[in-house]
């Protein structure tokens, strides 16, 4: 069952059959990166997928992926529908990494304490040879793959290697040829000088614009010191002025206050005579 093998695997969510009667991709794409990583954590597969061209260039990554790492051959466009075909596409995984995990399990059970406490040390310190051997097992199977490629196209390669090996060297032409790689190359190389020259050319330039701001900033600052420094016209008089301001508010405050208790007085003297009236 796809749901309990998923579940043994450790992923972290619950899913059901019911998840997948209508199309889902948002979960099956979720499903198929937590497989590549529980396969291979170093797997370099782009997760977006909120556009058409995302999705099809992520499931195109994924059944590339586990083809050449895991010998799957996935059927993508199922794992496109995102319904109940694609689980089982899914399934084809699940049921490696589920097998891979009981076995493990059992060789675990069947290793005593000592032996595995060994295994795991060996283990431990081979795991830069392991690492070394997976990316060499990487590179032997894409370079298998290029090599096919290539014998395919034998056929048509030999005809014209055998074609130009018979045709008889025209020296003229060889010497035609020669001097136009000549011209092309002295052009590219003439190229890449002026190219030097313009950035030894922009570099004088920004070291003269550099300079220019420099000078600048320094008779900013010196300006900036030299107002600090100069005492504004008519302090004196604001200072004089702003004192007596100060005493007035004082005094106004005083009287402030004073009318708020003469008011409050006046207040309790009414309210006296009119109980007295009463």
């Amino acid at each position: 069952d796809f749901t309990e093998m998923m579940r043994a695997l450790g992923y972290p969510r619950l899913i059901s059959m019911e998840n997948f009667r209508a199309p889902n991709f948002t979960l099956v794409s979720e499903v198929l990166l937590w497989l590549v990583k529980r396969y291979e954590p170093d797997a370099d597969i782009p997760p977006d997928v909120e556009t058409e061209q995302d999705r099809v260039f992520f499931i195109k990554a994924v059944a590339q992926f586990m083809a050449t790492k895991a010998n799957i051959k996935l059927n993508t466009k199922k794992l496109y529908q995102a319904d109940g075909h694609a689980v089982k596409e899914l399934l084809k995984i699940t049921s490696v990494l589920y097998e891979a995990m009981n076995t493990k399990w059992v060789e675990s059970a069947a290793l005593g304490e000592e032996d595995s406490s060994k295994f795991k040390f060996d283990l431990g310190s081979k795991i830069a040879d392991l690492k070394a051997a997976r990316q060499l097992a990487s590179a032997i199977t894409s370079k298998g793959a290029a090599l096919y490629d290539l014998l395919g196209k034998e056929v048509e390669l030999r005809e014209a290697r055998t074609e130009a090996i018979a045709r008889p060297l025209e020296i003229n032409e060889a010497e035609k040829m020669m001097k136009v790689a000549i011209k092309s190359v002295l052009e590219e190389v003439q190229k890449t000088k002026d190219m030097l020259n313009n950035v030894a050319l922009e570099e004088a330039n920004l070291e003269a614009k550099i300079e220019k701001r420099k000078l600048e900033l320094e008779r900013s600052q010196k300006r900036l010191q030299t107002l600090q420094s100069v005492r504004p016209a008519f302090m004196d008089e604001y200072e004089k002025i702003e004192e007596q301001l100060q005493k007035q508010y004082s005094i106004y405050i005083e009287k402030f206050h004073n009318l708020t208790y003469m008011e409050h007085l006046l207040d309790d003297h009414r309210r006296a005579e009119q109980e007295m009236f009463e």
